[in-house]
């Protein structure tokens, strides 16, 4: 299911700014070589993550799934000088390529990458949250959403991806797992009286929580 018609994402395209010619990089490459492609955030969503950034001037930011880093090198450009990135990736493949790529971008300094399992990772970073980008396992969305939720600043964000889920969170009966996951967030977010939040149906749908 096509939730925005191509000619509409292609003219957005291209009357938004451009990437870097460092992230149209580790854009072409995933699409051209990473079996995973579609998961990528892509030119529009990315620039709309380094925007969401650049307004929030965040201190810290939590990235959950950074698959290739193309997300994560977008969400730093909004970062405070001496501000920190940290990102976690539980495929040690894909954990290699993007390490790869923060080194090309001299990025080291200001992302730091975690390698393992989030629902570990996470209770063991003390930071406060300004910012969160949740774009990993669809099941554990509650989770993810309720660790972060606690250390997140009053009046901090969170962004979670994928919360259409192909247009299947739209049929009247849901059959599969991750669908059941995502709609189950979504009303889970929707009944939580400590944030406001709406859903952009940009790409796959993006839903921006703020705490009160």
């Amino acid at each position: 299911m096509d939730l925005v018609h191509p000619l509409a994402e292609n003219y957005a395209a291209k009357f938004t700014s451009p990437l870097d010619a460092m992230r149209h990089k580790v854009e072409q490459e995933t699409l051209a070589h990473h079996e995973h492609s579609i998961m990528l955030s892509g030119h529009v969503q990315g620039i709309v993550l380094e925007m969401i950034s650049r307004m929030i001037k965040p201190v810290n930011i939590l990235e959950i799934g950074t698959f290739t880093g193309f997300s994560a090198l977008c969400l730093v450009k909004g970062l405070q000088p001496g501000g920190i990135l940290h990102t976690i990736e539980i495929r040690d493949k894909d954990a290699g390529i993007c390490e790869q790529y923060f080194k090309e971008a001299k990025m080291q300094q200001q992302i730091k990458l975690h390698r393992g399992n989030a629902l570990h990772i996470i209770p063991a970073l003390h930071e406060e949250w300004d910012l969160v980008f949740i774009d990993a396992d669809k099941v554990s969305y509650i989770q993810y959403y309720e660790l972060t939720l606690q250390r997140l600043k009053p009046g901090g964000f969170i962004l979670a991806d994928n919360v259409l889920f192909h247009g299947e969170v739209l049929e009247e009966k849901l059959t599969g797992k991750n669908a059941k996951a995502i709609a189950a967030f979504n009303k889970y977010v929707a009944n939580d009286s400590r944030v406001q939040q709406v859903i952009l149906t940009l790409r796959d749908g993006l839903m921006l929580i703020r705490k009160k």
